[in-house]
């Protein structure tokens, strides 16, 4: 159950709050149905996705819920320091937090709050990557895409 379901020109993306946080944000296809924000935070939360999306140098300041582990933590803070419109590669992540590039890479997938800790500015040495843990060309990677060239990184 989702505390909002927005529109987004690559599909919807679907917004879940446990208590006084944002608990995750989840890409959807077209096919989801809107759902309008049922609380003050996910009101928010909708606010700044949305203005995100309209300008892609559009700060988050979400509470965001406690998950992961400390190690995925970490990969996130690091995530979040890559400014919109660089990349980094999974191995240049590594390097800066003392770690491997896979477990970098397992990290990125496992983010709970994509768009608010732009995972998708993470790339691999040979190209894009893959995207949620999904390796083929499908939805995932186009929402990757969508994110990067919005924030003017064309990838093919």
């Amino acid at each position: 159950m989702f505390n909002a379901v927005i529109d987004a020109p690559f599909g919807k993306v679907g917004i879940r709050l446990e208590a006084d946080a944002v608990r995750e944000i989840v890409y959807l296809p077209d096919s989801a149905r809107n759902i309008a924000p049922d609380t003050p935070l996910a009101k928010d939360a909708v606010q700044q996705i949305e203005r995100y999306l309209e300008r892609a140098s559009a700060r988050f300041d979400l509470p965001l819920a406690a998950v992961g582990t400390a190690f995925q933590q970490r990969v996130w803070a690091a995530i979040s320091e890559i400014p919109p419109g660089v990349v980094l590669t999974y191995g240049q992540l590594a390097k800066r937090i003392g770690s491997a590039p896979r477990a970098v890479g397992q990290a990125c997938g496992s983010n709970y709050f994509p768009i608010v800790i732009p995972c998708h500015r993470v790339v691999s040495s040979s190209g894009i990557g893959g995207f949620a843990h999904h390796a083929d060309d499908g939805f995932f990677r186009k929402v990757k895409r969508w994110l990067l060239a919005h924030e003017g990184v064309p990838y093919a």
